[in-house]
């Protein structure tokens, strides 16, 4: 983990090195980290925080995942990360509640992947490093793109739940 920066990153500060669960290690990560950073950064620094989270983390999902000889490794979470900081960035200020609500709806949308989520996860897996040569920089969006679906999922039945 500690061999490139981009590993550090990619893994999660070590939360996706979790041998029970990583996606959920990850996003209570994501979540602690996000409850800390609120108090140092504005709204909008946040917001440009999560936005190079998400370009820097293709490019350290990617490596990491050539590194690993794995398209889509489960110890790579910081696509959770990312993500789950999208979610609470766009409902804070929530309660503690409204928070929990948030994480377990984008866990349900992450894990169980369903309809567009699922459609966003495919995108890479279908891929063969051995035979295209895109696969690896392919890896990077794929690995991001299910869990940005996910917490577009999980921001809409949030609205909807707010909406009645």
């Amino acid at each position: 983990m500690l061999a490139r920066p981009a590993h550090l990153i990619a893994l999660g500060f070590g939360s996706g090195l979790s041998p029970v669960a990583p996606g959920t290690a990850g996003t209570l990560w994501a979540w602690l980290s996000f409850l800390v950073l609120q108090h140092w950064l504005s709204p909008a620094d946040l917001g440009g925080l999560i936005a190079a989270s998400v370009a820097v983390g293709w490019w350290v999902c990617t490596i990491t995942a050539r590194n690993m000889r794995v398209l889509d490794p489960g110890s790579i979470v910081w696509d959770e990360v990312a993500a789950f900081w999208l979610v609470l960035w766009l409902v804070t200020p929530t309660s503690f509640w409204g928070q929990l609500v948030a994480f377990a709806l984008f866990r349900y949308f992450d894990a169980a992947k369903p309809g567009p989520v699922g459609w966003a996860d495919r995108l890479a897996h279908g891929l063969d490093p051995a035979t295209d040569q895109n696969a690896w920089a392919w890896a990077g969006l794929g690995i991001m793109a299910d869990d940005l679906v996910a917490a577009g999922c999980t921001l809409m039945v949030i609205a909807i739940w707010r909406f009645f």
